[in-house]
């Protein structure tokens, strides 16, 4: 699907939740959800503005374990619900993005299986994401989402 130039530049990480993608996808759209749940473990997410639409900004801040504040934001170009979200992400307003994420919800068996691909504008910028600790940062993050989607399931 993707060429080699592709893979080169980019991360993937995955997991089955045992929901049903449109629950897995609705707590996508909300800062009262995604907050939450985003980000790595120990890291706490405070929204400023989201317009969950195409074109739409996210604007948030997550707050680290050692305090540090780390602004970001998220540009949605499209939105396929309950299949696929599809933005660019970057750090500071008026900076180009760090890099395009899009993030597919496939049906496995009444379970959901959630697929974040991180694609950066180079090797190199994919290469420093993954020694900052991105692929593990990515895999608490839907550790967090997946935690998050049962007990909804459990208090519906």
């Amino acid at each position: 699907m993707h060429g080699d130039q592709d893979q080169a530049r980019t991360l993937e990480v995955s997991r089955l939740l045992a929901a049903p993608r449109e629950r897995v996808f609705e707590v996508f759209a909300t800062p009262d959800h995604i907050d939450q749940w985003w980000g790595p473990e120990g890291f706490r997410n405070e929204t400023h503005e989201m317009d969950f639409s195409v074109g739409g900004l996210w604007r948030y801040t997550m707050h680290g374990p050692d305090g540090k504040a780390w602004p970001n934001w998220i540009r949605y170009k499209r939105i396929e619900p309950p299949h696929r979200l599809v933005y660019d992400h970057g750090a500071e307003i008026g900076e180009p993005a760090h890099f395009h994420g899009e993030i597919t919800f496939e049906e496995e068996g009444g379970k959901t299986r959630i697929t974040l691909r991180l694609t950066f504008p180079t090797a190199e910028a994919r290469d420093a994401a993954r020694s900052y600790g991105a692929v593990e940062g990515g895999n608490q993050t839907l550790a967090r989402l997946d935690a998050y989607v049962a007990e909804r399931l459990k208090s519906a």
